[in-house]
């Protein structure tokens, strides 16, 4: 079974050595875990998310309608330069917004940490690009 981007990053956050944090990303690499890194550790992507938290309503850790695993396609509307470019700034908030009120609640705080380039507790930009190395460009 896959886990959620959290639970992955929770195993990462537990891990004693550099090797197994390493070990245990490239494990469970989906493009939604390595989208938050990207979006968290690259600062080349800018976000065109106002930062903070917005208000929202968490969805029921036991009854999500969807995950992040198959939502992460909707961040292309919260990069500067991406089709939300070309949006209402409220619709694209909207979509922001529908977004994280969809996942788990665990991975809408992730996913509001990215937005804001809040780096994960025991997670380094070395440490991705040793898991990735081709994920980060600058």
């Amino acid at each position: 079974m896959d886990l959620l981007v959290h639970e992955v990053i929770e195993r990462v956050q537990k891990a004693k050595t550099k090797k197994e944090k390493i070990n245990i990303l490239k494990e469970h690499e989906t493009w939604a875990l390595k989208d938050i890194l990207m979006g968290t550790f690259d600062t080349s992507i800018n976000w065109n998310i106002p930062s903070g938290a917005p208000p929202y309503k968490p969805a029921l850790p036991e009854s999500v309608p969807s995950n992040l695993i198959s939502r992460n396609k909707d961040f292309r509307y919260f990069v500067e330069g991406g089709p939300g470019s070309k949006m209402p700034a409220f619709k694209r908030e909207n979509i922001f917004i529908g977004l994280i009120e969809a996942i788990h609640p665990k991975d809408a705080e992730l996913v509001i940490a990215m937005i804001n380039k809040k780096k994960p507790t025991g997670i380094t930009r070395k440490i991705v690009t040793e898991a990735f190395p081709d994920l980060l460009e600058d």
